[in-house]
């Protein structure tokens, strides 16, 4: 059995609960340029090139904001191919007077963070190549948080036409709010078999397969053993890991029943729940 997950994992589609269906694909199409690939009366899914999914957005009339001080989702992480194509969303969201809550510099990436219409958190970034990333002594990936450079990056977009999200888009990562960092490292780490990449002391770490900078970020920001959101609350109501085959998905299967950690089998993926109660979708490409 494999000891780790193998680096072709990745991050699959983002399922959200939103309160008006409308409100929220006025915004992923028009501000973010995502395509709608399938739509009932409750549910939406968005691509960036019409033909892989990426998002889905399920309609809950009653949903309410996600509360302060809840687990749950800090931010679905979007990852653009290119610089350019990162100028091109940030101008696009200026233009269109859009709230953005920040900009950062992480030095493997460059981000712009914003909510959905129901504060579901969004991070839009791009990676640097993996050559210029910096580790410290001990193997740690060096992962800063300064202002980013906008004008650099909205003059990559001069002389280009905004055409929407751009083919090749990707769900980089997911970012969690846990209520217990040392459970949810047991969880991913120990039954999923991702791999610490990124230590912020005591209050959040990352981790990721194929020394990637995080696939998972894991965050007590919203305080020590802070408890689900409400049933009804907007948020995260599922998340999927790509599995590259079948074999590495009965690794996974075989590492949580070591670790005792539940689970439930439905046709060709695993689904289970992380110590903080968000539910991760494992399956194999």
């Amino acid at each position: 059995m494999q000891d780790v997950l193998p680096p072709e994992t990745m991050i699959g589609r983002v399922t959200l609960i939103v309160s008006d269906l409308t409100a929220s694909l006025h915004f992923y199409r028009e501000m973010l340029g995502f395509h709608v690939l399938e739509q009932t009366s409750g549910t939406a899914v968005l691509s960036a090139d019409n033909k892989n999914a990426l998002m889905v957005l399920e309609e809950r009339t009653d949903a309410v904001p996600k509360p302060a001080g809840t687990s749950g989702l800090y931010h679905a992480a979007i990852l653009v191919p290119d610089r350019p194509s990162l100028g091109l969303t940030l101008r696009r969201l200026l233009e269109r007077g859009y709230p953005l809550q920040g900009a950062a510099d992480h030095d493997f990436s460059e981000a712009i963070y914003l909510g959905d219409p129901d504060g579901n958190g969004l991070e839009i970034y791009r990676d640097r190549d993996r050559s210029q990333w910096k580790y410290d002594k001990k193997g740690w990936i060096h992962a800063p948080t300064v202002p980013l450079d906008a004008d650099s990056v909205l003059r990559e977009a001069e002389g280009k036409e905004w055409t929407g999200m751009p083919s090749g888009t990707v769900i980089g990562h997911i970012h969690l709010q846990a209520g217990d960092l040392e459970k949810s490292r047991t969880y991913y780490v120990n039954g999923l078999g991702f791999e610490p990449t990124v230590y912020m002391g005591s209050h959040a770490l990352f981790v990721a397969a194929g020394g990637y900078h995080h696939h998972i970020g894991l965050n007590i920001w919203a305080g020590k053993d802070a408890p689900p959101p409400p049933e009804h609350a907007a948020g995260l109501k599922e998340y999927t890991v790509l599995l590259p085959d079948v074999q590495t998905l009965a690794n996974v299967r075989h590492r949580l029943e070591q670790e005792g950690i539940s689970y439930q089998q439905e046709k060709a993926s695993i689904v289970s729940r992380d110590p903080s109660g968000n539910q991760v979708r494992l399956l194999s490409r």
